[in-house]
């Protein structure tokens, strides 16, 4: 028994399993009374996407780049959801490494409706005093390119992953953060919503899972992303970051009979395939009272290689067959590519008791960036 244990919290299990298990029991009795008529699925890849990756030179960085604005249209043009999209990719940008020509390029897939920038920062041993600039820093310099929505009063609005998975000193020896307070920090500076988890078999990975939910209790303290209350039509919470979960769930490893961690990572030696989208969208995260809007949130590096082949080639043609056949056809699925910032919105509009098509509140409370426009 205490090896069995010791393998659990070896991959951290103990710290999600029971959640997953309870939304597992919360998911059967729900397919009791299946959602009637069509469902939509709500789909987005957030990429940590970090062109120094592993220190490169230079010119390996500006190649990564470059494969990616040459790479990524070539393959997207190819796809439409029902609302005639392609592919939309979230760039999460580590505001550390930025550099103008980096952000040249992503600002003409954003021009060109293939995606949109967001946020994404690595730090250490930092505090409120010495992230706050940072934080604005990044902003400014990212959102020089025409990112960022931007709310009435002219300010970045923005959504986050955080580096190493460390969100609100998320670590027991509290490195690759700092700051318990991060999440009050992230929405006094225009932060609208974190979409840093699953990170199983991080220490970080919260025992809440599939979830969209609003981070409750004290949010001063650490890891407070572990108490909250799940959204869900006719409330919102306008004072706080929502958290918008992709799936996690244990499955079986394609033709054998050992369980796999799935966290909905794309890479080069974890390609998405069928599979891999049935677990996905069996996770059912949603918001409650909503059932037919079906959210998937999955993540990437995406500069690395390997992971960009796999998703600028087969890999990604493979999904996208997949989900514009099976999770697009009119009568049981409608598909819907959407960013962070949409997947966020249609969220909203979902607490507020919207229904019907989704896709026509891609921009209910933010706008584009002004770049996309």
């Amino acid at each position: 028994m205490t090896s069995i244990i010791d393998k659990l919290r070896a991959k951290q299990l103990d710290k999600w399993v029971g959640g997953w298990a309870r939304e597992r029991a919360r998911g059967a009795l729900r397919r009791t009374a299946a959602v009637s008529g069509t469902r939509h699925l709500l789909f987005a890849v957030c990429d940590h996407f970090e062109p120094r990756w592993r220190r490169p030179t230079e010119e390996q960085a500006e190649a990564r780049v470059r494969l990616w604005e040459d790479g990524y249209p070539e393959m997207a043009r190819a796809f439409r959801d029902a609302d005639g999209r392609p592919p939309r990719h979230s760039f999460f940008f580590p505001g550390e490494e930025y550099r103008p020509s980096y952000l040249d390029r992503l600002t003409r897939l954003v021009r060109a409706g293939f995606g949109e920038v967001e946020l994404h920062l690595h730090h250490d041993n930092d505090t409120r005093d010495t992230l706050r600039p940072n934080i604005l820093d990044s902003l400014d310099k990212l959102g020089s390119h025409g990112h960022f929505s931007r709310g009435a009063d002219g300010r970045p609005r923005y959504a986050f992953i955080h580096g190493n998975w460390a969100l609100a000193n998320a670590r027991k020896d509290g490195s690759r953060c700092g700051v318990d307070d991060e999440l009050p920090l992230l929405w006094e500076t225009g932060c609208y919503a974190d979409f840093t988890f699953p990170s199983a078999p991080d220490e970080s990975q919260p025992n809440i899972v599939n979830q969209i939910y609003w981070p409750t209790g004290d949010l001063t303290r650490a890891r407070c992303y572990e108490q909250g209350e799940r959204a869900r039509v006719g409330e919102v919470k306008d004072d706080r970051i929502l958290m918008i979960e992709g799936p996690l769930a244990l499955a079986r490893k394609a033709g054998r009979a050992r369980v796999r961690i799935e966290n909905g990572d794309l890479t080069g030696n974890d390609p998405p395939t069928a599979s891999r989208v049935a677990t996905w969208t069996r996770q059912h995260v949603h918001v409650a009272g909503r059932p037919e809007w079906v959210f998937v949130k999955v993540h990437t590096h995406g500069t690395q290689e390997g992971t960009s082949d796999t998703l600028l080639g087969a890999g990604s043609r493979a999904l996208h067959e997949e989900l514009t056949t099976r999770y697009n056809d009119g009568a049981r699925w409608r598909l819907h590519y959407v960013t962070a910032r949409e997947m966020y919105n249609i969220a909203i509009a979902a607490m507020e008791g919207r229904s019907g098509d989704p896709g026509a509140f891609r921009d209910h409370r933010l706008p584009p960036p002004p770049a996309a426009t």
